[in-house]
């Protein structure tokens, strides 16, 4: 990081948030409401068709059978036949159904947290690790999947399964209805226990999962595993890796055992539930009470059984919607970050852009505690013109460059382009008016050529030949054996330092924004790569308004003006020439870079 990048604090956890309301959980479901209903219908009319088969039963052993009745007992077999397949068919489009609703919302949801992240600023992601941010769509989202997909359907489709039994089981008995459900709030109490319990393990378990893809995603790199290699890491990696591991392995038994010998519990109890049932009409038998039919009770229990499962399934369901509050939570978190750079309400959008800039009496600072890194800039940068920025590390050179596209934002004066506040510009006006060409390359896994067309999609493939002979790439590209097809390897390192940079002129080339800024973009090359690269930012340059951020001070001579900067203020500003003659701060800048090495010993 750079001496004068800004530092982020994480969003608080450990409970310092409170947990997302029910409401807004629901809200998520909103725009499916129509198929939300028509799943409730099916689920609806599955529960009632399902409670008539014992009803169907109690006729068959009370009435069909021993009364002889051929016709009716085969119109009632028919019946329960007939209830089995209506059954499985609701349920199938149940199911369709509730599945599509909930990708659609799986899907929301992670666009919903990649926009976020989107519109956050670059302190954000200076300060958090990338495997935590990819941990948080991937682990967090994909872990709420059966939560989001079923468990909404099978909430309404056990409640309504166990409502209609239970009405059903009062319609044949009440007396036996009773016995069956007498331990029913405990079994509530303990599955709102093992819940809570659920939730909060839950929480660290996901905690955990993004530890260790932060870890995997920083050794596993191209970077990480030349630094792990060259420095005799990989074992102590491998071993840091497999104790995050042993912890998740640890997280992971808690989850799936917390509360399981309580739940079993009543499992048993829910399926030892028959025999009281029997139990319990011998004695009404016995005691000379008015007599149960044979039918009676064999349709009860089939209703009782009936119920253990949608009963089971509805404490199930609350636990696990007791321990998704906690992947719900760490989502919630990321969409509750406010964006510190937004667009105004009614934009100003530039159709034709001159390029002119201008810093009026600028004022920058990351963390007040820490006091200003830019203070007063008053500089102004005709279109067409080029500005040179130079001073000591952590003068605030790259800041300055940050404020013109908006990376940040200015906390006192003004930047403007072609006079209006970039504050009040479209995000699109300033995406096509401004340029950045920094030390860092960054190209994606794919193919010189869809690495260029990032820059412009609709690109003609003659287009991207001619941007990179103007940065001076195509020969080399040319040779490569699948030429503009060939994969530029993770983060471009199948190319050369000197070769990315050119790929990324071309890219900018292909760009083709009025304002251009180059942070430092040769700072890292040799002198010879230096030479072919600066050939090529001269030709980017050309009718360009050019910001030039530089430590080689041989890189801005021919600029136009050179601001030299020194903790935050200009201390200087003229021509190459000015400045040397005024031998101040720029003239011992160029001293030292002209300065001969020492000779070998």
């Amino acid at each position: 990081m750079k001496p004068d990048e800004p530092t982020w604090t994480p969003p608080p956890r450990d409970g310092a948030q409170p947990p997302p309301e029910l409401r807004r959980i629901l809200g998520l479901f909103r725009p499916y409401r129509a198929r939300l209903g028509l799943v409730g219908l099916l689920v609806a009319a599955s529960s009632l068709v399902s409670v008539a088969s014992p009803f169907l039963l109690r006729e068959i052993l009370d009435t069909a059978i021993p009364q002889g009745r051929t016709g009716l007992l085969t119109l009632l077999a028919l019946g329960m036949i007939l209830t089995a397949v209506v059954t499985s068919v609701f349920g199938v489009l149940q199911t369709l159904i509730s599945t599509t609703v909930g990708q659609r919302v799986m899907h929301d949801l992670r666009t919903a947290v990649y926009t976020r992240l989107q519109r956050m600023p670059l302190a954000f992601f200076t300060r958090t690790r990338t495997g935590e941010v990819q941990s948080r769509i991937a682990n967090d989202i994909g872990g709420m999947q059966a939560t989001v997909t079923s468990t909404a359907t099978s909430l309404v489709s056990n409640l309504t399964a166990v409502v209609a039994t239970v009405v059903a089981m009062l319609a044949l008995d009440w007396r036996l209805t009773v016995v069956s459900l007498l331990l029913l709030p405990v079994f509530v109490w303990i599955s709102r226990r093992v819940g809570r319990e659920r939730k909060k393990i839950t929480t660290h378990r996901q905690r955990q999962m993004a530890a260790m893809a932060a870890t995997v995603t920083e050794s596993l790199s191209v970077s990480g595993i030349l630094l792990g290699r060259t420095m005799g890491r990989s074992d102590s990696l491998t071993k840091a890796f497999s104790d995050e591991s042993e912890q998740l392995v640890d997280l992971e038994v808690r989850s799936n055992m917390a509360g399981r010998w309580r739940m079993s519990t009543i499992g048993i109890v829910m399926a030892a539930m028959p025999a009281v049932i029997y139990w319990a009409a011998g004695l009404t038998l016995r005691s000379g009470s008015t007599a149960v039919s044979l039918g009676t009770i064999v349709a009860f229990v089939s209703l009782q059984q009936g119920l253990f499962r949608p009963a089971v399934s509805l404490l199930s369901t609350g636990v696990q919607m007791q321990t998704s509050l906690a992947l719900f939570q760490r989502i919630f978190e990321y969409l509750d970050l406010e964006p510190d750079i937004t667009e105004r309400e009614k934009p100003v959008r530039l159709e034709k852009i001159r390029g002119e800039v201008a810093f009026e009496h600028v004022d920058f600072s990351y963390d007040e505690k820490n006091g200003p890194t830019l203070a007063d800039i008053d500089v102004k940068v005709p279109a067409g013109a080029a500005l040179a920025v130079v001073g000591p590390t952590g003068s605030g050179k790259s800041t300055l460059s940050y404020l013109v596209p908006r990376l940040y934002d200015v906390t006192g004066g003004r930047v403007t382009l072609d006079g209006v506040d970039v504050r009040d510009l479209d995000f699109d006006t300033l995406a096509r008016a401004v340029g950045v060409v920094s030390q860092e390359t960054y190209l994606f896994h794919a193919s010189v050529a869809e690495n260029l067309r990032f820059a412009k999609p609709d690109a003609t493939d003659a287009e991207i030949e001619a941007a990179a002979r103007a940065a001076q790439i195509h020969d080399h590209i040319a040779s490569l054996p699948d030429g503009y097809d060939t994969l530029v390897g993770e983060r471009g390192y199948r190319f050369s330092g000197g070769e990315k940079q050119r790929l990324a002129i071309a890219r900018t080339i292909l760009r083709d924004p009025p304002v251009l800024i180059l942070d430092e973009a040769t700072s890292a090359l040799d002198t010879r790569t230096e030479h072919a690269v600066q050939e090529a930012i001269d030709a980017l340059s050309a009718g360009r308004t050019t910001i030039t951020i530089a430590h080689r001070l041989s890189t801005v001579r021919d600029a136009d003006q050179i601001v030299v900067l020194d903790a935050g203020r200009t201390v200087e500003r003229g021509t190459h020439e000015e400045l040397l003659a005024l031998d101040g701060r720029y003239a011992a800048l160029v001293r030292r870079d002209t300065r001969p090495a020492p000779a070998a010993l």
